[in-house]
């Protein structure tokens, strides 16, 4: 079977959105937790044979902690948002893979995917609090990223496995991410996170995968 490798798509923002006003939780303005909603991202890509679709990621927000322990080096953020993927046509099997990419005084307008948090689930879709993924630790210039989803289940010989995408053979599928943790150590200038959604979509004519892409957000 031949494999058609596509390019990572990027894109900052779903078209004509702008990022809401900033709103604090708590009283003290130095200590403040600071809650970021953010305009996700869209994209539609069409395959050589014709089949298209349609990638999001909807509902991102972070809720941010600039100095925990009272240290500039220390930042936690709590990430919630959406994956939603639609094809619209026949296809063998589409995988959604979310994650983010972190940075620590380094441009993070790309981006890998590797690393893992936890959660289980099946079928089309996925929900579920998903945490432990991004414990990080970055010197200035570097930059790494993590994969949301774990989920466990027996590899081809019954032993344990893991997936770190869920697949879906539908029209659509998603994943649903609440409140999971970016926490980041050792940075001692500013610092951004973005997130991003690996698509996989399998077809009788091969394999295409692309990505769509959240805003960097500051982490403080």
């Amino acid at each position: 079977m031949s494999v058609i490798k596509k390019s990572a798509v990027r894109i900052a923002s779903l078209a004509g959105a702008t990022v809401a006003a900033i709103g604090l939780f708590s009283a003290g303005a130095a200590s403040a937790d600071t809650f970021v909603p953010l305009p996700g991202g869209e994209l539609t890509h069409t395959l050589p044979n014709g089949l298209s679709i349609t990638a999001r990621i909807a509902n991102e927000s972070a809720l941010i902690n600039p100095s925990m322990g009272s240290t500039p080096l220390h930042r936690n953020a709590w990430v919630s948002g959406s994956a939603q993927v639609e094809v619209h046509g026949a296809h063998k099997g589409t995988k959604i893979t979310p994650g983010y990419v972190v940075g620590c005084q380094v441009d993070i307008s790309g981006g890998g995917a590797n690393g893992g948090a936890g959660v289980q689930g099946s079928g089309d879709k996925v929900t579920g609090n998903l945490s432990s993924g991004g414990n990080l630790t970055l010197g200035p210039g570097q930059a790494t990223s993590f994969l949301l989803l774990d989920i466990e289940k027996p590899d081809v010989y019954g032993d344990e496995g893991h997936s770190f995408a869920n697949k879906f053979t539908g029209p659509n599928g998603s994943v649903t991410w609440s409140d999971s943790t970016i926490g980041l150590n050792g940075c001692a200038g500013y610092a951004q996170a973005r997130s991003f959604v690996r698509v996989e979509v399998s077809t009788e004519q091969g394999i295409s995968e692309f990505r769509v892409w959240g805003q960097p957000f500051s982490l403080g």
